[in-house]
């Protein structure tokens, strides 16, 4: 209960430039939850998708692969799905890989959607926290201009210890949320790097089949 209220009276003595940073946490944890979830679901539908139609492919039956993949909505579907479909015009691997590759590049914006508002989330906090603090002392200074000299150092002091807390505040939002941008850019170039080598091991198994025939 002590900690909840120095946490209150922190923010309530930080002024107005508290309640933007606060925003831009809430923003920033709210689009960090919906892309960590998606993202993780994303990595489990695609390796049930892949674990479902790589028989097909090792056996060399691609009608039936192509028959998985074309109602399969995942990246890896989509990806398999273009190169099988290509596959049937033309059995060129060059043409398969390329028809693939377009298909990759098509999902890779849909994985990294949002995941840059996190950076911009953090830096905007920052600033705001140094802008609060700028005005504060603006206003500090300002308002000790007419006072007792006595007292100007303690009202000074006081008003500076107050003015930093938008800084530490602003630092406290971004700190977590630079964090957090860093994990789901992982996550997502170890999803992206998962459909490339989707790709790979697909048309090796379109040489392999070809060496067999």
């Amino acid at each position: 209960m002590e900690f909840l209220q120095t946490v209150i009276k922190f923010f309530q003595s930080g002024g107005y430039f508290m309640y933007p940073i606060l925003i831009m946490l809430a923003l920033g944890i709210s689009i960090a939850i919906e892309r960590y979830i998606s993202l993780s679901r994303s990595r489990s539908q695609n390796n049930r998708t892949w674990v479902r139609i790589t028989p097909a492919l090792q056996a060399g039956n691609y009608q039936a692969a192509l028959k998985e993949a074309e109602d399969d909505q995942t990246a890896v579907g989509r990806v398999l799905n273009a190169g099988l479909t290509r596959l049937k015009s033309s059995s060129n691997r060059n043409d398969v890989e390329m028809a693939m590759e377009e298909t990759l590049m098509e999902s890779i914006p849909q994985l990294e959607k949002r995941t840059h508002y996190l950076a911009t989330l953090a830096n905007v906090a920052t600033l705001m926290g140094l802008l609060g603090t700028i005005i504060g002392l603006i206003q500090a200074f300002t308002a000790i201009a007419n006072v007792n000299p006595a007292e100007k150092a303690d009202l000074l002091s006081a008003s500076i210890s107050v003015a930093m807390n938008t800084t530490a505040f602003g630092l406290m939002a971004a700190i977590p949320l630079l964090l957090i941008h860093a994990v789901l850019q992982t996550k997502t170039t170890e999803l992206v790097d998962s459909l490339e080598m989707v790709v790979v091991k697909f048309l090796n198994a379109l040489d392999t089949g070809k060496d067999n025939g």
